[in-house]
């Protein structure tokens, strides 16, 4: 059987000389580049809409969008003499010279958008400006030139009808009108959640399918939080973690999710920049980096984060679509990001579980847990029966990208919603001084018992004890020793250990039912975490200690690699990693850190070489250092099937409530559950 010969290209009969493409192939190339379907035109006519001040847009479309795309809004207008240049190639108000091309701060600014959608299809101006002595519109016809007259309040209409027309190939390319509705009610959504300001309705052939009306009557943060509710669901905003950290000049703040609210999409990952929504790398690798110990599998994290930003260091005129950005210094801002986000989800839930509902206020604003910080005493301990006197969020960030945690912001929330509590640094811990009871001592008990990985422990929390009088033979009896001033247990966040199912769960009863807890996940979680305090002491100063090879491990470089190496080899030191260049093309690894002294050291070095040249600093090196740690923890945690006393059992959820992440194990999975009165009456069919 012959083998057929791959296709030769065909060679040109004759040389063609170089002239320039007519201006109507050039504008469709263009469109080529900016319109991939009716989302793209829908998206950069409302962009040029929001940049016009409206605080009304109204999407109507015909057929998915091909047949029919008006978008009318009620901004500033067009005047009549600037019709005819809005539709001309590189034509604009945004911008004016290279200075302010590098200072981008409007929606859209390169000028191509409405010249080419006129390529490809109708397009149609219908503008009055709101300041026009003449009060009445004018309409564009874009393809004639033709100017008339026309009747519309102040604003602009854009008219955009039988899309690729003009290029019939394209059209073949679309999909059926549902998916493209859906992608033009997406575009909508991605501006809406940013601009809860302003108002947006979508029709579909003459059907209204989707609205989110202004929210101009609330405080900006609670009408944000209205429109998240209203673009997403509620269940997002109640269930999420305010951010809200400074890093020099960048700002990141938004609302990320917890873990357990993870996707195997990414459908809920909305980032922007500037007011902007981007798709970038470096922004949704540093989230996924700060989710990285607590997320099962391949999970997605769900969240919707504003990055503020001089406009000088980041760079928007990199992509057609706008939709990619380039940072000045990509590395500040995936640490900021990711540290933002990590000291948001530090804090265990567990800490929220019992805090004070939130109370409406005479002023319409909200009362919460932390608002109401400064009114504590100094050196007063936190309980989670009085709101007043729980610590402010605080995190150690790195000393050279201070990192500055504000205060939480207020949540919007619906009676019962409890208040997202303020972060624990690492190994630190609210202190209930309650008198140890009882024979037993153990790592769970004793503050000053290591686990078994060898750690030293935080503050451990001790406990009210509850034991079986001798010679009883009837039910335990609880005995509560509770401190002066402080709270009853039954307010504390996970309750009071009842008894131990199967060896494998421990049920506590607190305020609001019944807890749930895997016992060796959340030991796992807290030995976990003390074992990476531990190495988090070294501090920027310190190295990790590190371990010379016999024999140094060579390998062939690429010049990328060589110049990383000879740059960073002072954070590579400090990484307990040493790599020298042998040659121009050859590096040699001649030390790696004594936790991963049976790694591939060569694989090793390419990753880290790779992440410090990418993003400024590793990942690579304290991903592997955790998941050593991770396996530490685990042998050291309680196993299954052993018994524990109610001592034993109160302290770890003393310590659950203390320890950063406890609400996930060190593989992601959730370590506690909750069962309200209202559950359990249902299941029994109280109340019917």
């Amino acid at each position: 059987m012959s083998v057929p010969s791959p296709a030769t290209p065909t060679a040109p009969s004759a040389r063609r000389p170089i002239r320039p493409l007519p201006d109507e192939l050039i504008s469709q190339i263009a469109a080529g580049e900016v319109v991939e379907r009716p989302a793209s035109v829908v998206r950069e006519l409302v962009d040029n809409a929001l940049d016009a001040g409206a605080r009304q847009i109204t999407v109507r479309l015909v057929g998915g969008g091909v047949r029919l795309i008006a978008v009318e809004d009620d901004g500033c207008g067009i005047p009549r003499d600037e019709l005819p240049v809005a539709v001309q190639r590189h034509a604009t108000s945004k911008i004016r010279d290279l200075a302010e091309l590098e200072a981008v701060q409007t929606m859209g600014f390169r000028g191509e958008a409405l010249a080419a959608i006129a390529s490809i299809a109708e397009l149609a101006l219908l503008s009055r400006p709101a300041d026009d002595p003449a009060g009445h519109a004018w309409r564009l016809d874009a393809r004639t030139g033709e100017l008339q007259p026309a009747a519309r309040p102040p604003g602009t209409t854009v008219e955009v009808r039988e899309l690729f027309y003009a290029t019939p190939a394209r059209r073949k390319f679309l999909k059926s009108d549902a998916t493209e509705l859906a992608h033009c009610i997406e575009a909508v959504r991605r501006h809406a959640l940013a601009r809860p300001d302003v108002g947006f309705a979508i029709w579909h052939d003459g059907r209204l399918v989707q609205q989110w009306r202004a929210c101009t009557d609330l405080d900006p943060t609670l009408a944000w939080q209205r429109r998240i509710a209203d673009a997403l669901d509620g269940d997002f905003v109640a269930a999420g973690i305010a951010v809200d950290a400074s890093a020099g000049p960048l700002r990141v703040h938004g609302l990320v999710g917890r873990p357990d609210m993870a996707r195997s999409r990414t459908d809920r990952q909305f980032a922007y920049v500037n007011g902007r929504y981007v798709r970038d790398k470096v922004v949704t690798h540093a989230v996924r980096s700060a989710y990285e110990d607590v997320l099962h599998g391949q999970r997605q994290p769900a969240y919707v984060l504003f990055l503020t930003i001089d406009p000088h260091a980041v760079d928007v005129n990199v992509h057609p679509t706008k939709i990619e950005v380039r940072f000045r210094d990509s590395g500040a801002v995936h640490q900021a990001v990711q540290r933002a986000v990590e000291a948001a989800l530090a804090a265990p839930r567990s800490a929220a579980a019992g805090a004070a509902p939130l109370s409406a206020t005479a002023s319409g604003g909200l009362t919460t847990a932390t608002t109401a910080t400064a009114a504590a005493p100094e050196g007063h301990t936190a309980t989670p029966s009085d709101p007043t006197r729980w610590d402010t969020t605080r995190y150690r960030g790195h000393a050279s990208l201070p990192l500055s945690v504000r205060e939480p912001t207020p949540w919007p929330r619906w009676a019962g919603w409890p208040e997202p509590p303020a972060a624990l640094g690492r190994g630190e811990a609210a202190v209930y001084p309650v008198p140890q009871t009882g024979p037993h001592a153990s790592p769970l008990t004793d503050p000053s018992a290591p686990p078994d990985g060898g750690a030293s422990a935080p503050h451990a929390v001790t406990q009210p004890s509850t034991a079986t009088a001798p010679g009883d033979g009837g039910p335990p009896t609880t005995d509560t020793v509770t401190p002066p001033g402080e709270a009853s247990p039954d307010a504390w966040p996970l309750g009071r250990a009842l008894a131990q199912l199967h060896g494998i769960y421990i049920l506590a009863e607190n305020a609001h039912g019944l807890v749930l807890v895997d016992m060796h996940a959340a030991h796992e979680r807290i030995v976990y975490e003390r074992l990476k305090a531990q190495f988090d002491r070294l501090g920027d100063g310190g190295a990790m200690p590190s371990q010379p090879l016999l024999i140094p491990a060579t390998f062939a470089a690429t010049p990328l690699e060589v110049a990383t190496a000879e740059r960073c080899g002072e954070a590579l030191l400090r990484l307990g990693l040493e790599v020298a260049p042998l040659s121009p093309q050859t590096l040699a690894v001649r030390a790696v850190p004594v936790l991963l002294a049976h790694a591939d050291a060569v694989a090793l070095a390419r990753s880290v070489l790779a992440e410090l040249d990418q993003h400024g600093g590793t990942r690579v090196l304290e991903r592997a250092r955790n998941e050593l740690l991770a396996t530490m923890a685990c042998h050291g945690a309680v196993r299954a099937n052993r018994r524990l006393t109610l001592d034993e059992m109160n302290a770890l959820l003393r310590q659950m409530e203390a320890t950063e992440r406890s609400d996930q194990c060190n593989h992601g999975r959730p370590t506690w559950r909750q069962l309200t009165l209202r559950e359990l009456d249902a299941l029994f069919l109280r109340g019917r």
